[in-house]
């Protein structure tokens, strides 16, 4: 009988650290994905931690866009963050998994074209130069700033940009290339933005490319090259007024999460997508991007609680997409 009740005893304790575990588990929401979207996550989880008194945890990685859908797609994650829209083949291995999604725009960026303070001969460059130095052709070829414009000096160019899972590296590809994914290979390569701001600002005639909001942090050790707009044939500066007059293009994209449906029956999963959106053109704000209207996060709601699946981009970038063409389409979706 003592052998018994003790083995009952052993096995109601072994059960309650089992069910404390999985409490423990079920208050971690789980993000992975692009970088440039990393400024606006990590503040929002931070904010929200704080106000459930640590009671939730909230880990954001950052693997790159691609990286980030290939762990959603495959059940590991509960958010995605990502700097373009979900693609055809990541669609099909969401669909493949059994995993459905909201697809959420949080904000604009202007993608930013970077180059060191002491840098005196760039003022400006166009799609054109950007192709020249950037296309796949230009690998093993292309290596003094003179190749590109004979204007500019008998000097090496020192290349940095985001890695092949970089929504980042598509969107800027098929901006600038007129391809997406179609870059030369030697380059320094990451990630990781903040690698890329260390080499652009150690070298005089590097250039490089990620989004405004690690440019905003590194102004000092920076500077912004103006992109010249192929309608209008002006350089324009990236910033957030630029964004929103539609000026400084083909640079500008709108960002997005994408929500798991099935972790938004978590009651922590859905009460942070709320704390997201209320709390978004504040922090969105703060880590320099470019809020969209107070009808966009209002709409990101509706669509976490009527499970509004799927995605408005039919699986692949568009180059130049404006805010109201964004809210139009979601409110016909």
């Amino acid at each position: 009988m003592f052998k018994y009740s003790k083995l009952v005893s052993t096995m109601a304790v072994a059960g309650v650290a089992l069910f404390g575990a999985q409490v423990a588990q079920a208050q971690i929401i789980k993000i992975d994905g692009s970088s440039t979207v990393y400024p606006i996550t990590e503040a929002v989880a931070e904010d929200f931690q704080k106000a459930k008194k640590n009671a939730v945890k909230v880990t954001v990685g950052i693997s790159g866009t691609g990286g980030g859908f290939k762990k959603f797609c495959r059940d590991e994650t509960d958010i995605s963050d990502a700097s373009r829209p979900i693609t055809t083949k990541e669609m099909a291995d969401c669909k493949a998994a059994g995993v459905e999604y909201i697809e959420m725009p949080v904000a604009y960026d202007a993608l930013t074209v970077v180059i060191n303070p002491k840098n005196v001969f760039l003022k400006q460059a166009t799609v054109e130069e950007m192709k020249t130095l950037w296309e796949p052709a230009a690998q093993g070829k292309i290596t003094k700033w003179n190749q590109v414009n004979p204007a500019w000096p008998d000097a090496p160019v020192k290349l940095f940009g985001a890695g092949a899972d970089s929504g980042t590296f598509e969107y800027f590809t098929e901006a600038m290339v007129g391809k997406a994914k179609s870059s030369r290979g030697d380059y320094t390569a990451s990630e990781d933005d903040n690698v890329l701001v260390q080499g652009v600002s150690r070298d005089v005639n590097a250039i490089g490319y990620f989004g405004y909001a690690y440019y905003a942090e590194n102004t000092a050790r920076l500077k912004a090259l103006p992109i010249v707009n192929p309608k209008t044939g002006k350089a324009v500066e990236p910033s957030a007024a630029n964004v929103e007059n539609g000026s400084y293009a083909p640079l500008s994209r709108p960002i997005f999460i994408y929500v798991k449906a099935k972790s938004l029956e978590k009651p922590e999963v859905r009460e942070f997508v709320e704390f997201y959106m209320k709390n978004a053109d504040k922090l969105v704000r703060e880590v320099k991007y470019v809020p969209l209207p107070k009808a966009a996060y209002e709409g990101n709601v509706k669509h976490a609680k009527s499970k509004k699946i799927g995605t408005v981009f039919g699986g692949h970038n568009e180059i130049g997409v404006t805010v109201e063409d964004i809210l139009k389409r979601e409110a016909k979706m």
